[in-house]
């Protein structure tokens, strides 16, 4: 127990100091950037408040390159010391020793999943919000609830709240709509009711429509236009549209079960949240399976020789893992494979590839 306890720990130093070189890194890289990308549009602690924003999402893509790296760190600084070597001449076999990092990297797994994932989704959605308000000088806010969709566009000339009771697979068509512009000071200035309002270019083209102009002194119900078609102005396109209510990861993974179950009554197709929440359950697994890639390659003696091959052996390996995952997600996005087989089969195979890995390399 004392020695699981003192793999255990040293292994969560080793994690957590690879995490902190690879903040650091992409934090610079990152505001580098933005500074790049926003020229003379934002201040430099308006840039530094984006970069802040956007670090989480940077740092929880690469979790699986921090995982064999420290990986690799622990169980070479192991070797060069000579404790697996001690610790086999005591009598424990290879996978007694894997038992410590392993639980280990289940629980920082686990953390990640748990606590990292609602940290990302919150800060993406800021930082998406900061950028449409910094460069465009006014922002969209998308929502999906039991009431339906609402969206909320702006313009130079004011703002307009809209609201759907359903809509079609990708948004781009909504039924039972009602809008509510919003003049220069703040006051609503017309409601519109349509039975559907389709983006276009630049424009919301309303279908069967009904408009009440709303000014001071007027019963609005006495100015009741009733016309076939009607369009109104929108800053809005396709891909954001797709990108708010198509994009899972902007959802923290408590909530998800019921956003998917909201999507669904709104009409929308909730494949690619399905298959991103579990996803997301199996990535402490993966995790562990990139820990035992680095391990099946660096557990034996350094004075055997090839220690820089087996490194890039294994960082290499370890990409080609990350990207299977990531076809594996696009194949299960579509539909061309089932959403269990997307999300568990690669960390799974990451897994028994390694103990077959490591098995060959006990008894061989």
């Amino acid at each position: 127990m004392i020695l699981h306890r003192y793999f255990a720990n040293r292994f969560l130093v080793i994690f957590l100091s690879v995490t902190a070189i690879f903040t650091l890194f992409i934090g610079l890289i990152a505001y580098v950037e933005q500074l790049r990308q926003v020229g003379a549009r934002a201040d430099a602690t308006q840039v530094a408040i984006l970069t802040l924003f956007n670090l989480p999402t940077e740092l929880y893509q690469i979790f699986p390159l921090i995982a064999i790296l420290a990986s690799l760190w622990f169980f070479l600084s192991l070797a060069r010391s000579s404790e697996l070597v001690i610790s086999r001449a005591a009598g424990r076999s290879i996978f007694q020793t894997l038992i410590a990092p392993v639980a280990a990297m289940l629980f920082v797994g686990s953390v990640i999943v748990g606590l990292g994932n609602p940290i990302v989704a919150s800060t993406k959605k800021q930082y998406a919000e900061l950028r449409e308000t910094y460069f465009d000088g006014r922002g969209a806010n998308f929502s999906i609830g039991s009431e339906g969709l609402w969206l909320r566009q702006g313009d130079d000339l004011g703002q307009t709240v809209i609201r759907a009771a359903r809509s079609n697979l990708d948004g781009t068509v909504l039924f039972d709509v009602t809008l509510i512009s919003y003049g220069e000071t703040g006051g609503p200035n017309m409601q519109i009711k349509a039975d559907t309002a389709r983006l276009e270019t630049g424009r919301w083209v309303l279908r069967n429509v009904t408009v009440w102009p709303i000014s001071s002194g007027e019963n609005p119900q006495n100015l009741a236009q009733n016309v076939r078609q009607f369009e109104v102005p929108s800053n809005l396109t396709l891909e954001q549209i797709r990108d708010r209510i198509g994009n899972p990861s902007s959802i923290s993974i408590w909530d998800l079960p019921a956003y998917i179950s909201q999507l669904e009554s709104a009409g929308f197709s909730a494949h690619r949240h399905s298959v991103w929440l579990h996803m997301e359950i199996a990535r402490p697994l993966f995790l562990v399976g990139m820990l035992l890639i680095g391990a099946s390659f660096t557990m034996r003696h350094v004075r055997f020789g090839g220690t820089g091959q087996a490194l890039i052996v294994s960082v290499i390996f370890g990409f080609g893992l990350y990207y299977v995952r990531n076809f594996a997600q696009i194949l299960g996005e579509t539909g061309q494979i089932p959403i269990l087989f997307a999300a568990y089969a690669p960390p799974l195979a990451t897994i028994l590839l390694a103990m077959g890995i490591i098995l060959h390399m006990e008894d061989g």
